[in-house]
């Protein structure tokens, strides 16, 4: 009898492959062929799945926003009960939960790696629509600011503090942390990007 393949199983070998390969190389150089070496497919196996690499691209900049979203969902369901948290870990949570819209591992440096490379080729390449970048931007702002909105709500924000545009500086400095910390790792380490977030979030709390 032929092998069952588990499509799913499937799909998630080659986004890891993917992910390796742009990482290491670049999204640009992330071809079929090279995607399927990486996985140990074929490539018409791969050809199964995309026809050409600007659908690969737009999968994997795809795969990348769910996997933050996965993983920000799981962070906030292990929380639980919020009201169940000493202060000192309520004040910590905004930080905890931004960071992990950061490179601060080999998993999350590969994802950022994959969403530069997009976003820088789909403002040039009429083949590939930004859609996808605009929503990662558009995702990154909604979490920011209902985390900023929570603090007012609590009390814990400053008063003088304009939502908009403490949305902005703070969606600003997770995009300039991600980006130099993938660009120069020898620069700014995963730890000192914690704590320029932390110090960045201690000075809006009253």
């Amino acid at each position: 009898m032929p092998k069952q393949v588990d499509p799913v199983a499937r799909r998630s070998d080659v986004v890891n492959a993917l992910f390796r390969v742009a990482f290491r190389d670049g999204l640009q150089r992330a071809s079929l062929r090279a995607i399927a070496d990486e996985a140990g497919l074929n490539i018409g196996s791969l050809r199964h799945y995309f026809a050409n690499q600007q659908e690969l691209m737009r999968f994997a900049m795809q795969a990348m926003l769910d996997r933050v979203s996965d993983r920000l969902l799981r962070r906030i369901d292990d929380l639980g009960d919020v009201n169940t948290l000493t202060q000192a870990q309520r004040q910590r949570l905004p930080g905890d939960l931004l960071a992990e819209l950061l490179p601060l591992d080999e998993t999350r440096r590969a994802e950022v790696a994959v969403f530069l490379d997009f976003v820088t080729a789909a403002r040039t390449h009429p083949a590939i629509d930004d859609e996808l970048a605009h929503k990662s931007a558009a995702g990154t702002r909604a979490l920011v600011r209902r985390i900023l909105i929570r603090l007012k709500d609590g009390g814990t924000l400053r008063p003088d503090l304009h939502i908009d545009t403490e949305t902005e500086r703070l969606s600003s400095l997770l995009d300039g942390l991600s980006l130099n910390t993938v660009l120069h790792p020898d620069i700014l380490s995963p730890q000192t990007c914690v704590k320029v977030l932390q110090a960045h979030l201690d000075e809006l709390i009253s």
